[in-house]
């Protein structure tokens, strides 16, 4: 049987996760106002994720499906391991605080995706249930 995004337990993992994307939100505004800094790594981390969105069209696909040779890059990008290392890195300042705030941003894309019900592809490009 197909989870389908109205199950109430799907319903509740998109409810979390828009929750997750407003307190990353409130974070973001914070950090950006309290130290007027991270402005190009907000577009860089916020959109960046979806580039490889950009490798994924190609002829004889269905209507949803990413192609192939794009999967492992977007799944690599549409994880939190990637965002919660940059932030990591950043606390111990390896990285500059910019990249904190970045890390905020890219964990806020992955978080609305997943509120939206977008979320990691199969390896033949379809959305995963």
């Amino acid at each position: 049987m197909s989870t389908t995004t109205t199950e109430p337990g799907n319903r509740a993992r998109r409810t979390a996760y828009a929750a997750l994307a407003g307190m990353l939100l409130i974070a973001i505004v914070f950090e950006v106002a309290k130290h007027s800094t991270g402005y190009w790594q907000l577009a860089v981390f916020g959109l960046g994720p979806d580039l490889a969105l950009m490798f994924g069209g190609g002829a004889g696909l269905a209507r949803g499906q990413l192609h192939p040779r794009a999967v492992p890059p977007y799944n690599l990008v549409h994880r939190f391991w990637g965002p919660l290392a940059v932030a990591l890195a950043a606390a111990l300042g390896v990285l500059s605080l910019g990249y904190f705030i970045g890390a905020l941003a890219w964990a806020l894309h992955i978080a609305l995706d997943r509120s939206l019900g977008y979320g990691l592809r199969t390896p033949d490009g379809f959305q995963r249930s």
